[in-house]
């Protein structure tokens, strides 16, 4: 477990302390890691809108392409 002091603003605080309430948390280190489990849910691995499934699935179901030499048929020939 990491140990950090933090300096959070009032509206910060309040926000902790309802979360303290409302999960029945002993402290606002709970109430945080509350906070960043929901943070990690919703932004930072998104659940797949249905339409993106939707196009995905039609996609799987395309011919490939054959692609004889990568480097030439993407320009990475070029000297660098």
């Amino acid at each position: 477990m990491v140990q950090a002091i933090i300096n959070i603003d009032e509206n910060t605080n309040r926000i902790l302390n309802i979360l303290k309430a409302k999960y029945g948390l002993k402290d606002k280190s709970q109430a945080i890691d509350i906070m960043a489990q929901q943070y990690e849910k919703e932004l930072l691995e998104p659940e797949l809108r249905p339409e993106y499934i939707k196009k995905m699935k039609k996609r799987q179901k395309e011919k490939a392409i054959e692609i004889k030499d990568f480097r030439k048929h993407f320009g990475l020939d070029k000297n660098v």
